[in-house]
């Protein structure tokens, strides 16, 4: 029997491995992204409702520890995306602003659209949370005009 060469014992890969190496990295970039958007967006709807975003009502709704919040506020305050007053709440840049929007209408997209399929508005929401994150322009689009279509607008 004749020793095997590296090569011939190598995996060979699909020739659409770059393809699905493409996939794979969009959707880590997606799940990178997906907590700051969840949390500048839900800044946004403290401010909306009560004027001001505080760390202790973050940490509540998201369930999570106020020094996860901390930790993470400080990563948004760097970014650009939020600023801090002493004694007061957090609050949103412009930039900061323009993501917890695209964010906001991602969701409401795909949970109307999953709503038009028949899916009952609290599993809707639910499962709209997440996937908004991880849908392309053109996937929403045509979720988009989908549910335009169906509701006859």
């Amino acid at each position: 029997m004749a020793p095997s060469s590296p090569e011939s014992d190598a995996v060979r890969l699909p020739a659409d491995a770059h393809r699905h190496a493409r996939a794979f990295q969009k959707a880590r970039d997606a799940r990178r992204s997906e907590l700051v958007e969840d949390y500048v967006e839900l800044i946004g709807d403290f401010i909306e409702r009560y004027g001001e975003a505080r760390q202790v009502d973050i940490a509540e709704r998201l369930g999570v520890a106020q020094p996860t919040v901390a930790k993470m506020l400080k990563r948004l305050a760097d970014d650009g995306l939020i600023t801090r007053r002493p004694y007061r709440g957090v609050f949103l840049t412009d930039a900061g602003r323009d993501i917890a929007e695209a964010s906001r209408r991602r969701h409401e997209i795909v949970e109307a659209f999953l709503r038009s399929l028949g899916v009952s508005d609290e599993v809707a929401r639910n499962d709209a949370e997440g996937m908004e994150h991880h849908v392309s322009t053109e996937t929403l689009d045509a979720f988009r005009r989908f549910v335009e279509d169906v509701s006859g607008r």
